[in-house]
């Protein structure tokens, strides 16, 4: 598929990826639906950023019901599947409103009756145990379940999570407190699927997934065989606008109610009210929170970590879905307030093709640079094939081997005594893949990685998760026998700078 689309007819699918259906949104030119191309093409160049830091991956636009811009940066596509992280959350709780209608559990059913084989027999008080008697599927869908703290951290490493969620105490009574918590929707995906006989991406598909269009889809496992629900949902991002135009649309998908009658009304009101702490207005984090999606300054939404975005903005009749690899997640919906919102017309407007040509330049401008360099350089014969030793270190890394090539090398890296083996391409970056990081995860990952010589004594690989956010620099510089490796990632949970490896040239294999 091409890195950019500004349609003006309907939107056809990448038939080489087999992923789309003939429900596919139609698309059309912005000017017919009433948006100024130019606004477009100044939100995705506002958007684009400055890599790797501030990164759009890819980008759709709908207005009524109309597919106005769509985009990606080079090697990302539109019809990709991407991580989703916490914008998974909205699909759980959509589950979780298809099995109320079907009378499956309630939004008021106690969890204890729920999961009676997970509720502790010690480790409570008696109020303790009495607040945790009270918890409703309701409270865990709006992150009231009484935690003080998030409880995710203790949940997550154990193999029983709701066993472990509902022996932590609660502080509070169940839905007077709220806090961010991604343990809850766990439980509310082990709940469903529980309740409906079987795994949550089975149970949506023929809901919700099947009807929009969806193309293939991943979800991360618990160790208890349990989707992870708050995390782990990987969909491309046609897929997650068209889920965007469902909700905008109150459920109902061309003319056929998917979700039960008042069901987005009810999740996407703010049962959390907002915040009120100074500067709380310009902060779409505090505008309130429904059943696990956002209230935003304009409109509602998911979101994920590092700016997964499905933007529902029911004033505009607009629906804006995007992946990116950003740390700062206010900046795209900064963005998109900027620029889009202004754009929106009451009317269709005059043809411009400067303004879509300006447009489809935006898009083309999206594209990934590798770090320049030379494909290889004096030292590369010294290191050639030579195991390097690693210092004992908290990545586990052990030992490195590279076997250098005129078009590409061929590295080969001990992790806590298992091997990662990769080409990377000099001209070009070379595909590739690697294990998943964690048991449970779909695997294995998809990869691009590259490598070139900066200077005479280093040498920098890049490698890039086609369907996640993660870019890992690694800065390798020789010095004689020695070895060190700095390596870097764009985005992350924890520290970006990861600990600098120390090695050794030993002979060579």
């Amino acid at each position: 598929m091409t890195s950019a689309t500004v349609a003006a007819g309907p939107a056809v699918p990448d038939e080489s990826a087999g992923q789309r259906s003939a429900s596919v949104l139609p698309g059309s030119s912005p000017e017919e639906q009433g948006v100024d191309p130019r606004g477009l093409a100044a939100l995705v160049a506002a958007l684009a950023g400055g890599p790797p830091t501030q990164e759009l991956r890819s980008l759709v636009v709908v207005r009524h019901g109309h597919v106005v811009a769509e985009g990606a940066r080079a090697p990302y596509m539109t019809d990709r599947p991407h991580a989703l992280y916490s914008l998974s959350k909205t699909f759980t709780a959509t589950a979780v409103g298809f099995a109320v209608d079907e009378w499956l559990l309630s939004l008021d059913d106690v969890v204890v009756e729920l999961a009676p084989d997970d509720v502790p027999t010690s480790g409570l008080s008696d109020d303790e145990r009495a607040r945790l008697g009270r918890l409703t599927v309701r409270d865990l869908l709006t992150m009231r379940s009484g935690h003080d703290t998030d409880p995710s951290e203790e949940v997550f490493p154990t193999d029983r999570w709701v066993a472990r969620f509902m022996g932590l105490p609660l502080a509070h009574e169940p839905g007077t407190h709220f806090v961010y918590n991604t343990a809850a929707t766990a439980v509310l995906a082990a709940l469903v699927e529980r309740v409906a006989g079987v795994g949550l991406l089975e149970y949506l598909r023929p809901r919700l997934l099947d009807p929009l269009g969806f193309g293939p889809s991943t979800w991360e496992l618990s160790p208890e065989g349990h989707v992870t629900g708050g995390f782990g949902l990987s969909a491309a991002t046609r897929d997650v606008a068209a889920f965007g135009e469902l909700l905008l649309r109150d459920g109902v998908w061309r003319g056929r109610r998917l979700l039960p009658d008042g069901w987005v009304a009810l999740a996407s009101q703010a049962h959390v009210p907002p915040g009120t702490a100074p500067g709380d207005e310009r902060n779409d984090w505090t505008q309130g929170y429904g059943f696990q999606m956002w209230r935003s300054r304009h409109g509602f939404r998911g979101d994920g970590a590092f700016g997964q975005y499905c933007l529902v903005l029911p004033e505009q009749d607009v629906v804006v879905a995007m992946s990116s690899a950003v740390r700062d997640l206010q900046v795209p919906l900064d963005a998109v307030w900027e620029h889009l919102l202004p754009a929106c017309g009451d009317a269709p407007l005059a043809p411009d093709d400067e303004g879509r040509a300006a447009l489809a330049e935006a898009f083309a401008a999206l594209r990934v640079t590798w770090p320049q360099g030379e494909p290889t350089a004096p030292v590369a014969a010294h290191l050639d094939g030579r195991r390097v030793t690693f210092d004992p270190n908290p990545l586990g890394v052990t030992s490195a081997t590279v076997r250098f090539g005129e078009t590409s090398d061929h590295v080969e890296v001990r992790v806590e005594g298992e091997t990662v083996a990769l080409d990377l391409g000099h001209d070009e970056p070379a595909p590739g893949e690697i294990a998943p990081r964690y048991p449970g995860m779909p695997g294995p990952e998809p990869v691009l990685a590259h490598a070139v010589w900066t200077a005479r004594d280093e040498y920098v690989a890049t490698v890039r998760a086609l369907e996640d956010t993660q870019v890992l620099t690694v800065t390798v510089r020789v010095t004689g026998d020695l070895v060190e490796v700095t390596p870097r990632l764009n985005v992350s949970f924890g520290p970006t700078d990861l600990p600098t490896l120390r090695g050794v040239l030993a002979d060579r294999t």
